[in-house]
This record gives C-alpha cells, sequence and structure tokens, in this order.
C-alpha cells in the first residue's frame, strides 16, 4: 500500500489536475485522457466484451466525467472516481442489452471473445507470434466466460494490477470479498484453460517458415553446400 505521504501527493495531483481541466486548459484534459485510457478501457472490456463497444463506453465515461468534473472532492483517487463512472456505464449498458434481448429474442448480444492487440514483432518470429496471439485469445476467452462480479475483480486485480483495498474501494466491496471472487475467478479460468490448452501445446516452441529457412541457409553456406 502507498505511504500515507504518497498518497496526499498523488491527490494533491489530481485535484491540481482538475483545476486546471476547470479552468478550460485543454492540454489537462487530455492528461488525464492519457493517464486513465488503459484502465478505463480494460475495465470496460471485462464487462462489455467488445472492443468497439468499449471504447463508446471509456469515450462516454469521460464525456460524463468531465461534465461534472466539479463534483469532485478528492477522497478516492482521480483514476478510482473516473474507473466508477466507465464500470456503471458499461454494466449499465450490459443491462440494457440484455433487457433488450428479452424483449426481443431476435437480438443477439455479442458473447465472442475479441482480442486486445498487444505489441509482436510479428517481423522478426511469425510462428511464434501466432502461438502467442492463441494464447492470448484462449486467455481472454476465459476472462470473459467468467460470471461479471468474478470477472471485474479479475480485470482490476490482475488485469490492471490494483492492490486488493483499490479493487474492493473501486467496486465497493470488503477486500474480503475481493480475495474470495479472486480465487474463484482463478479456479474457474484455470479450469477453462486446462480443457482447452492441449492443441496450443502441439504448436509450442515453433520452428518453421523464416526460423526454418534461415538455419537451412546458414549451415548450407557453412557447408559449402552448392546449390
Amino acid at each position: 500500500m502507498p505511504h500515507l505521504h504518497a498518497k496526499s501527493a498523488y491527490a494533491a495531483d489530481d485535484l491540481a489536475l482538475v483545476q486546471r481541466a476547470l479552468a478550460g486548459e485543454g492540454n489537462a484534459f487530455r492528461l488525464i485522457m492519457r493517464r486513465n485510457n488503459q484502465r478505463l478501457y480494460r475495465l470496460a472490456r471485462g464487462i462489455v466484451h467488445d472492443d468497439s463497444e468499449a471504447e463508446d463506453v471509456v469515450q462516454e465515461a469521460y464525456v460524463r466525467a468531465f461534465a461534472h468534473l466539479r463534483d469532485f472532492r478528492g477522497d478516492a483517487s482521480l483514476s478510482t472516481w473516473l474507473s466508477r463512472i466507465a464500470i456503471n456505464e458499461a454494466l449499465g449498458r450490459v443491462r440494457n442489452a440484455r433487457r433488450q434481448a428479452d424483449l426481443d429474442p431476435g437480438v443477439e448480444t455479442p458473447t465472442e471473445a475479441q482480442v486486445i492487440p498487444f505489441p509482436l514483432n510479428a517481423e522478426f518470429d511469425p510462428e511464434r507470434n501466432v502461438a502467442q496471439r492463441q494464447i492470448v485469445q484462449l486467455v481472454e476467452a476465459a476472462i470473459d466466460a467468467l460470471p461479471d462480479e468474478f470477472r471485474t475483480v479479475f480485470v482490476a486485480r490482475l488485469v490492471e494490477g490494483l492492490s486488493i483495498e483499490e479493487t474492493a474501494d473501486l467496486l465497493d466491496i470488503v477486500p474480503e470479498t475481493v480475495k474470495t471472487r479472486l480465487h474463484r475467478a482463478r479456479v474457474m479460468i484455470r479450469k477453462q484453460l486446462d480443457r482447452q490448452i492441449g492443441p496450443v501445446l502441439l504448436e509450442a516452441f515453433p520452428f518453421a517458415g523464416r526460423r526454418c529457412d534461415r538455419l537451412v541457409a546458414a549451415v548450407v553456406q557453412r557447408l559449402g553446400i552448392p546449390e
């Protein structure tokens, strides 16, 4: 847990940044968004299960937050305050989608896992990158399959790296509930991956394509084998 002095410094920084934004300083708004974009996106994505929908959630969360920026008092960190707004927006959309699906059974709600892009050096080792992407897809599908209350805790605690206390504060639950839900989420994900990881392991340590060609060319060159 951060030292009390550090926490007060963060709070002072948050309040100063909010004051700059309230004064109409454009860079302050940009800084707020750049500091919080990844967390808000991941939290929203963990709830709505869809990349573009998560972006919409974050965008709407910022619009709402900036419209009520004067309400921020620094009782929680600015990041936590924004995260709660994003979570409420995401949960509201999920509830609306479920109500709509109940009213019109023909309407489909998104359930398939979407891949969150992450930097890969595809030019250097495309075969290994394919395997990495498969693993990412399996992990994301397992996270998406978690019940809402477990998935939100899992994303906040392990994907975003919040402490147990921060996660409890963010979700307005007690720390023991965070621990319990996190444990159950881990068990469910482990079972899901155990069922699916076998086929991926068959493609572990790939050695084909460019890597294979590079090795063949090196041996050919060293041994002087004619073309």
